[in-house]
C-alpha cells in the first residue's frame, strides 16, 4: 500500500488509500429497541446479503499450516470491515501505518498512533502482524530525503530507524519486509537515496540491525514482478543465496503478487519451490487481480481462478507459509486511483460483499468455498439486539428467504468490543476469540421461500456493544421446498 511509486507494469505509484514464514510468536435493567442488521455490507443506513464460506479463511488455511492476511487501514477497524478483518484473516500488514513517513514526519518526533493501533487489534483478534515496511525508497519523509547527508550519516539514520521501530514492537511482529524492492525490471539494482549512497550493502546492514533489534521476528526482503522465473526474480534468488551463504540473517523473500485479470505467471510454483530450496520462507504478500472495469459475471470468474491459482500455488510448498492479500475489499483497493478504469481488485466489493474470488481462496485452502449460495438476495441473515441491561444482553437472528428456499444454514460474525455468547436456543452455536458460528439446530434448517426461522442467544458485553456483520451460507433446499 503506497501512496506514490514509479510507474511499472504490475503495480505503479499507490494512493493514499490502502496503498499501496509469518510464524506464530508471539445496571439498570432495561428494554433497548431492537437493533438489526441484515448481512454483511450495509446499504446507506440498511441491509445487504452475504454468503461466505462455513469456515473463515483464516481456519481453512490454519488447517494446512498456512497464514491468511490482509493488508489493513487502521483507522477502518471498526464496524463491518473491522469485524470482516477480524474474522477471516490470521495476519495483518499495516498498509502504510510503519512506512519512515508515518512513524517519524518530522526527524526525532514520532507517530505510532496507526501503527499502534494495527497491532492492539490484531493482539485482541488472536492475529499476527507483518510489518511493512523498514527500508524502501518511497513514502520516506521530506526531511530525509532533501537532507545532505555523508554515507556514513545516512547509514547511521537509517540503523536508528530499523532499531527503533522494530525495538519498538519487539515480540509483537511475527516478520518484518525488512527491504522492500531493491531491483530494478532487468535485475539491476534499483537507484535509490539507499543504493546511491551506500552501495548494495545496505540490504545486509538492514537484516543485521532488524535481527538485532528483534532476534526472533522473521526478516524478509519483498519485491514486485518477481512472482515467475524472470531477470528480476533471477537478480533476487542469486541476492538471498549470497546473503545466506555470508550468514546474513534473512529468513524469507516477500512475492507481492500485485495481478492483472489473466495473467498468473506460469512458473509461480517452481519459483516459490526454488527459493524454498535456498532454504528460506515464501510468502505472497500484497495479492490482488485487477481488471478492467465494469466487472462482469466472466470476469469475476476469471479472477476467482487467478486466486485460486496463487493460494494454490503457495498450499502446494511447505516453505511457502501463507497468502495477503492487499485489502481485502474494493473499499479500500489502492487499484482505482492508480490504474484508471481499473478495479475490482480484492475478494470483497465495496459492499463487503463476499465475491467469486473469495471462494476460490476458500477452495484452494481446502474448503468448498461457502455452501452454493441461492440467488443474490433470495436469503438474508438479520442480526437484532432485542434486549440490553448492564452486564448482558439478549440477541435474536432471523433467517428469511424469498425467492429461494434452504434446505439447511448457518450463520457467523465476529465481534469487535469483547461480547461473549454464554446461552443460545434454536441454533446450535460456538465462540472461538472474538468468531461466534450458529448452525441450525436440525428441525429448524428448511427455511421455506416466502418463509423465515429465527433464534436466539443470550450474551455479556462491557463498555460497549457495537451489532457485528453477519454471514450466511446455506445449502439451497429442492425447486419448490
Amino acid at each position: 500500500m503506497r501512496s506514490s511509486r514509479s510507474p511499472r507494469s504490475s503495480a505503479p505509484p499507490r494512493s493514499s488509500r490502502l496503498h499501496g514464514s509469518s510464524r506464530p510468536r508471539r445496571a439498570f435493567l432495561r428494554a433497548c429497541p431492537a437493533v438489526w442488521v441484515t448481512a454483511v455490507g450495509l446499504f446507506a443506513a440498511g441491509a445487504g446479503t452475504v454468503h461466505a464460506a462455513d469456515t473463515p479463511l483464516r481456519d481453512l488455511a490454519a488447517a494446512k499450516g498456512k497464514v491468511i492476511g490482509t493488508a489493513v487501514t487502521g483507522t477502518r477497524l471498526t464496524g463491518t470491515y473491522g469485524d470482516l478483518a477480524g474474522a477471516q484473516f490470521g495476519s495483518l500488514t499495516p498498509g502504510n501505518a510503519m512506512k519512515w513517513g508515518t512513524v517519524e514526519p518530522a526527524r526525532g518526533t514520532f507517530d505510532w498512533t496507526e501503527a499502534d493501533r494495527v497491532v492492539a487489534f490484531a493482539q485482541a483478534h488472536g492475529q499476527q502482524v507483518r510489518g511493512h515496511t523498514l527500508v524502501w525508497h518511497s513514502q520516506n519523509p521530506s526531511w530525509l530525503t532533501t537532507g545532505s547527508w555523508t554515507p556514513a550519516q545516512l547509514s547511521g539514520l537509517l540503523q536508528n530507524h530499523i532499531s527503533t521501530e522494530v525495538g519498538r514492537y519487539k515480540g509483537r511482529i511475527a516478520a518484518w519486509d525488512v527491504v522492500n524492492e531493491p531491483f530494478a525490471e532487468d535485475g539491476t539494482y534499483r537507484s535509490t537515496l539507499w543504493s546511491d549512497a551506500l552501495g548494495p550493502g545496505y540490504i545486509a546492514n538492514a537484516l543485521t540491525w532488524a535481527h538485532a533489534a528483534d532476534p526472533d521476528a522473521e526478516l524478509y526482503i519483498n519485491d514486485y514482478n518477481v512472482e515467475g522465473v524472470n531477470a528480476k526474480s533471477n537478480a533476487l534468488y542469486d541476492l538471498v543465496r549470497s546473503l545466506k551463504q555470508q550468514g546474513v540473517p534473512i529468513d524469507g523473500v516477500g512475492l507481492q503478487a500485485h495481478l492483472v485479470l489473466g495473467q498468473v505467471p506460469p512458473t509461480l510454483r517452481q519459483n516459490i519451490q526454488r527459493f524454498a530450496d535456498l532454504g528460506v520462507d515464501v510468502a505472497i504478500t500484497e495479492l490482488d487481480v485487477r481488471m478492467q472495469l465494469p466487472a462482469d459475471s466472466a470476469k469475476l470468474a476469471g479472477q476467482a481462478a487467478d486466486f485460486k491459482s496463487v493460494v494454490a500455488a503457495c498450499a502446494a510448498v511447505t516453505r511457502c507459509v501463507g497468502v495477503t492479500v492487499w485489502g481485502f475489499t474494493d473499499a479500500d483497493s489502492w487499484v482505482p486511483d492508480t490504474f484508471p478504469g481499473y478495479g475490482a481488485a480484492t475478494p470483497y466489493d465495496e459492499n463487503y460483499r463476499p465475491k467469486p474470488a473469495y471462494q476460490g481462496i476458500a477452495q484452494a485452502l481446502g474448503g468448498d468455498g461457502g455452501t452454493t449460495p441461492p440467488p443474490a438476495g433470495a436469503c438474508t441473515a438479520a442480526y437484532a439486539v432485542t434486549g440490553q441491561w448492564s452486564t448482558g444482553f439478549t440477541g435474536q437472528v432471523r433467517i428469511s428467504c424469498s425467492g429461494a428456499s434452504l434446505s439447511s444454514w448457518k450463520v457467523s460474525w465476529g465481534y469487535g468490543a469483547g461480547q461473549q455468547v454464554t446461552q443460545a436456543w434454536n441454533a446450535a452455536c460456538t465462540q472461538s476469540g472474538a468468531a461466534v458460528s450458529c448452525a441450525d439446530a436440525g428441525y429448524n434448517g428448511s427455511v421455506p421461500d416466502g418463509g423465515s426461522v429465527t433464534f436466539g442467544f443470550n450474551a455479556s458485553w462491557n463498555g460497549s456493544n457495537p451489532v457485528p456483520a453477519v454471514t450466511l451460507a446455506g445449502t439451497p433446499g429442492r425447486p419448490g421446498g
